[in-house]
């Protein structure tokens, strides 16, 4: 009986715990974000995405790093390309808890948390995609993953700054 109620005892802490997981705890748990939890490290960024919020992150999958010209990674990694690295990071962190249901329809600029820049994110019947500063586009694959301080959308493209996006 004592063994059954500490397995309950158990299971309800880990339930608890996993209900209440942030953004960086999520990311760092799932094997799509090895890239970009490596990335979040070396920015530095661990401890921002661990706190309060709320956020929401377009993470970007492992294959959409690995899309980007040869080294690129490499380079961002390199502790000489920290402040190039974490504004790369920002461009993908809204400083709100933003579902897909409170992304309106039609397409919108967004204010990243990387001040100095927009995002153009479309909304329609085929889903939500995300403009980026290269002209390019992100499509939201998976939506709506809940952490305790805010929400991550998976991208399929990783955003760069740039040139502010026609958003019509």
């Amino acid at each position: 009986m004592k063994t059954l109620i500490k397995a309950a005892a158990i299971a309800a802490a880990t339930a608890g715990a996993a209900q209440a997981a942030t953004i960086a705890e999520i990311a760092s748990g799932d094997e799509r974000f090895t890239t970009l939890v490596a990335a979040v490290s070396a920015a530095g960024l661990v401890d921002t995405l661990n706190s309060e919020g709320p956020f929401t992150v377009f993470a970007p999958v492992n294959d959409a790093f690995a899309a980007l010209p040869e080294g690129t990674v490499e380079t961002l990694l390199k502790p000489e390309n920290k402040g190039q690295l974490t504004d790369v990071l920002l461009y993908h962190v809204d400083d709100r808890n933003l579902t897909a249901e409170k992304i309106p329809g039609g397409s919108n600029y967004f204010k990243p948390v990387l001040a100095s820049e927009r995002l153009c994110i479309t909304k329609d019947a085929s889903g939500v995609s995300i403009a980026d500063g290269t002209g390019e586009s992100a499509n939201v694959v998976i939506a709506n993953i809940q952490a305790s301080n805010g929400v991550i959308h998976v991208i399929d493209k990783v955003l760069l700054p740039g040139t502010r996006p026609a958003c019509h």
